[in-house]
């Protein structure tokens, strides 16, 4: 089932971004981090040393900041300059993960921002391409 094209309500909006960001961060660098642990997520550990993230939901007023430190993605407090930051709408956000838009046709068509070091962009662009969601508890709503 696709993806439908929708923007989350302004009331929505403005209560989701009054909230603190940690609790969606710890669930992100969790999920990530278990998908590393089962072997989902191939990351390149050494490239990823030391390294900042935002990723900012659009629609939802959401920013989640990460770090990736001793293995392993952790939550972090605002950055004023992270290393790399992916802004997206919640929408495309899960076009992304369920493969139904790669990361190239979203950028290319300016629904995917993504600032900060473009190598590490590149990186992380091919690791959300090497991932088999098909592993992943996302694979029941992935289209065939």
């Amino acid at each position: 089932m696709p993806v439908p094209d929708f923007v989350l309500p302004a009331a929505l909006a403005q209560l989701l971004g009054k909230l603190p960001s940690t609790p969606p961060a710890w669930l992100l660098c969790r999920g990530l981090n278990q998908l590393a642990a089962r072997g989902i997520l191939p990351l390149e550990h050494e490239l990823l040393a030391g390294r900042s993230f935002t990723i900012r939901v659009l629609d939802a007023r959401l920013a989640l900041h990460l770090r990736f430190e001793r293995q392993a993605f952790v939550p972090c407090a605002a950055l004023p300059a992270p290393d790399l930051q992916l802004s997206a709408t919640l929408a495309d956000f899960a076009r992304l993960l369920l493969r139904e838009e790669d990361p190239d046709t979203l950028f290319f068509h300016r629904r995917l921002q993504i600032e900060g070091d473009t190598e590490l962009g590149l990186i992380v662009k091919n690791l959300l391409d090497s991932v088999d969601w098909h592993d992943t508890p996302l694979a029941r709503f992935m289209t065939p």
